[in-house]
């Protein structure tokens, strides 16, 4: 499974990513928004410290603006994928931005039926919000489920599973079993996974004994 990080800070990019495990990087305009500064240079600012996919979402609700704020956004770098809204706009928006050979990123999916409808429009992610399902008494991670199950159906699907709006270490590791292709957290959740009282206990009884020893390595 992949790890995409949902965060526009470039402090926050640019710590995490020397652990080696952020994939890419996903942004909405309420996270850019937290930073203050431009959406465009932010964007390019990411793309120079990321080389996976970074997300970068249009603010028109038509599709042929979306069409043309997505081509201006692919301009930025190869590795910007144009994120429209799950909607019939963002569905012609993403099937023309597909075809021209952009990565699109196809959110605020809610449903089953959604999703194949941005496999079918070429999208090259798909985004079930899986937290915002839980906080109305849904099932988030069954809809992991089943569109997975669906996809897995149809070998010509190329369209990978992004799991959104995951809170916590058990949405990971639960779209993790379920076959999710990336899961999209933000900064506080991916360090969240490193966290076990065990390893901290461990650690500490190690370095204990260590310091007993006398000896030192350098």
């Amino acid at each position: 499974m992949k790890f995409f990080l949902d965060t526009a800070s470039i402090n926050e990019i640019t710590s995490l990513n020397k652990t080696g495990m952020v994939d890419g990087i996903t942004t909405n305009p309420s996270l850019v928004a937290k930073t203050g500064q431009s959406f465009l240079d932010i964007i390019a600012d990411i793309c120079k410290i990321i080389d996976g996919p970074v997300s970068a979402e249009v603010a028109a609700t038509d599709a042929n603006n979306m069409i043309k704020e997505g081509h201006k956004l692919a301009s930025i770098s190869d590795n910007v994928a144009v994120k429209v809204p799950l909607t019939a706009d963002g569905l012609i928006a993403c099937k023309a931005l597909s075809d021209a050979g952009t990565m699109v990123n196809v959110t605020l999916c809610f449903s089953a039926a959604q999703a194949i409808l941005a496999a079918k429009a070429g999208a090259t992610f798909v985004s079930p919000f899986i937290g915002r399902l839980d906080d109305l008494g849904q099932d988030g991670l069954g809809l992991i489920s089943e569109i997975h199950t669906i996809f897995s159906n149809y070998p010509e699907i190329n369209t990978q599973i992004l799991v959104a709006s995951a809170r916590s270490p058990r949405h990971v590791v639960e779209s993790a079993k379920i076959g999710a292709d990336i899961v999209t957290i933000p900064p506080s959740t991916l360090r969240q996974l490193f966290n076990h009282p065990l390893t901290d206990t461990g650690l500490k009884a190690f370095m204990s004994d260590w310091e007993i020893s006398g000896q030192t390595i350098l």
